[in-house]
C-alpha cells in the first residue's frame, strides 16, 4: 500500500488549532501530510506540537508556508519570483527562506512551488481561448483546426513575453539554492492551471535544464492542473508527464469533472489515472489534493482508489 499524503488544503481553513487539524487528518488514516499554502500562523504552535509527539509526518509543504503575517487565506502567488518589482521580489525570496526554514523544522524534506506568471495589461489569454471554445465539445479542442489556430497566436504571444519574465524567475531560482541545500528541502516546480503561469508548459524541461542542479530542483505533476489544461486543448497530458519524468519529484492527485471542476474526488472524473499509474515512481512523493467541499467519505475512497490502482 502506498504512503499516500493528504494536503491540508482540504481542511486548514475549518481549523482554529493545528493540532486538532492534524488528528483529523490522522483519524481518517493518514500517516503523512503535505502542509499547504492555507497555514495561518495560528495553526503553527498545534502542529509542532503534533509532529514533536511523532505520530503524524510532514512529507512537504507547499510555498508559503505559514502565511506571511497579516494573511489569512490560501496566497501561494501573492508575492512572485517573475515581478519585474525588485521590492517584490525580496518578499518571495523572504517568505520562501521562512517555508525553507519551516519545512526543516517539521521534518519535510520537499517544498513545492509555484513560479510566477507573464502579466498582461489589455490582453487575456485566457479570455481569448474560452471564447474560441465556445460551444465546441472539450474533448475534441486538441485537434479542432479553427481552435488550434487561435491557440498558436496566443502561444505565440505568451513565449514572447515569458523570455524577460523567465530570466527573473531562473535569477530567484538560484538565490535560493544554498538555503535550501542548508535545509535540505527539494524544490518541486509545478505545473500550473493558468495559462498566463509559468513555467509554460512546453518550457518545463528546459527551465529545469537551466536550472541544472537535479538534487534540488525537480518537476511536481499536478494531475488536474494538466488535465484542465488538456480539456482547454492546450497540452496533452500524458506528454506534458513524458517530458518530465527524468527529473519528477511527485505528484498532487485530484480528479477534474466533465464540467472543468478540480480537485475532484479521485476516480470520478476525466482523467486517465492508468496513464498517470504508468508514470508513478516508488521514490515519487503523492499526495492528494482534495477541495474542502469533498466530505470525508470522498477523501477515504480517493485514497482507496489510488491504493487499489497502484497496487495492480
Amino acid at each position: 500500500m502506498a504512503n499516500i499524503a493528504l494536503s491540508t488544503c482540504w481542511l486548514s481553513h475549518r481549523h482554529q488549532d493545528g493540532y486538532d487539524m492534524l488528528r483529523e487528518i490522522a483519524d481518517l488514516g493518514f500517516t503523512l501530510v503535505e502542509l499547504s499554502h492555507g497555514i495561518r500562523i495560528s495553526l503553527v504552535p498545534g502542529i509542532l506540537k503534533a509532529v514533536d509527539e511523532g505520530w503524524i509526518k510532514i512529507g512537504t509543504v507547499h510555498n508559503f508556508c505559514p502565511l506571511p503575517p497579516g494573511v489569512t487565506g490560501a496566497a501561494p502567488n501573492l508575492y512572485q519570483p517573475t515581478a519585474a518589482n525588485a521590492t517584490e521580489r525580496d518578499l518571495w525570496f523572504r517568505h520562501t527562506i521562512k517555508t525553507f526554514d519551516f519545512a526543516h523544522r517539521v521534518g519535510a524534506d520537499l517544498v513545492v512551488m509555484h513560479s510566477g506568471s507573464i502579466p498582461f495589461l489589455f490582453y487575456d489569454p485566457e479570455a481569448v481561448l474560452e471564447k474560441a471554445a465556445g460551444d465546441l465539445d472539450r474533448a475534441a479542442l486538441l485537434t479542432d483546426v479553427s481552435y488550434q489556430k487561435v491557440w498558436s497566436k496566443v502561444r505565440r504571444k505568451l513565449d514572447k513575453r515569458a523570455t524577460k519574465r523567465i530570466k527573473l524567475l531562473c535569477e530567484s531560482y538560484r538565490r535560493v539554492v544554498e538555503f535550501a541545500r542548508i535545509k535540505q528541502v527539494k524544490l518541486g516546480i509545478e505545473n500550473r492551471e493558468g495559462v498566463p503561469e509559468l513555467p509554460l508548459d512546453a518550457g518545463m524541461a528546459s527551465l529545469l535544464e537551466e536550472l541544472q542542479e537535479p538534487e534540488i530542483f525537480g518537476y511536481w505533476h499536478d494531475a488536474g492542473h494538466a488535465q484542465l489544461k488538456q480539456r482547454e486543448g492546450i497540452i496533452e497530458h500524458k506528454s506534458l508527464l513524458e517530458a518530465n519524468a527524468a527529473r519528477q519529484f511527485g505528484f498532487h492527485l485530484h480528479d477534474v469533472s466533465i464540467e472543468g471542476k478540480d480537485h475532484q474526488e479521485v476516480g470520478t472524473g476525466t482523467v486517465d489515472w492508468q496513464m498517470v499509474r504508468a508514470f508513478v515512481r516508488p521514490e515519487h512523493r503523492l499526495v492528494l489534493e482534495l477541495s474542502p467541499r469533498l466530505q470525508p467519505d470522498a477523501v477515504v475512497r480517493s485514497r482507496d482508489y489510488l491504493n487499489a490502482l497502484l497496487a495492480d
